[in-house]
């Protein structure tokens, strides 16, 4: 599962590997091939090894944006936790307080505000509406987060 945003992201990353780090690297590879041996040439091994990740990612990423499965906004979301919405959170014990969106893992990546749908914090959260308290169980104990607001990107 993944938001309409997280599948946009995996898109421009693959174009962009795609239409420039690839010819970028391709070209670099057959520069350093150019130069002769190659079996001393670190230019040609780099570039070869970068190529074979890049082709990699491409693989994954094709299969990924083939193969997830987009969540929309949903009017019946309204007023309850779930997928692709953006909680925000108070633990009056702690004295924090956090906002944060639940997403599909492959949206993790860069962005300290999201959590995985897979997360404890996100299991308890789901299905709650505003005013309920969702309890975390970890490994240092039980945590109460209340839930102060949801809101959902239409």
């Amino acid at each position: 599962m993944i938001t309409a945003e997280g599948l946009e992201k995996l898109r421009e990353e693959h174009d962009h590997l795609w239409k420039v780090e690839r010819p970028d690297t391709t070209a670099k590879v057959a520069w350093a091939a150019s130069l002769g041996d190659r079996s001393e040439n670190a230019d040609y091994h780099y570039n070869k090894k970068r190529l074979r990740e890049i082709d990699s990612r491409l693989r994954y990423l094709r299969k990924c944006i083939d193969n997830f499965k987009v969540i929309n906004y949903h009017p019946n979301q309204e007023g309850k936790v779930n997928f692709g919405a953006w909680i925000e959170i108070k633990n009056a014990k702690k004295g924090l307080q956090r906002r944060l969106r639940i997403v599909g893992y492959e949206e993790l990546k860069s962005n300290k505000d999201y959590i995985s749908m897979d997360s404890p914090i996100a299991k308890a959260l789901l299905g709650k509406a505003v005013g309920d308290v969702a309890i975390v169980n970890t490994k240092l104990g039980d945590f109460e987060w209340e839930i102060l607001n949801i809101e959902y990107q239409k």
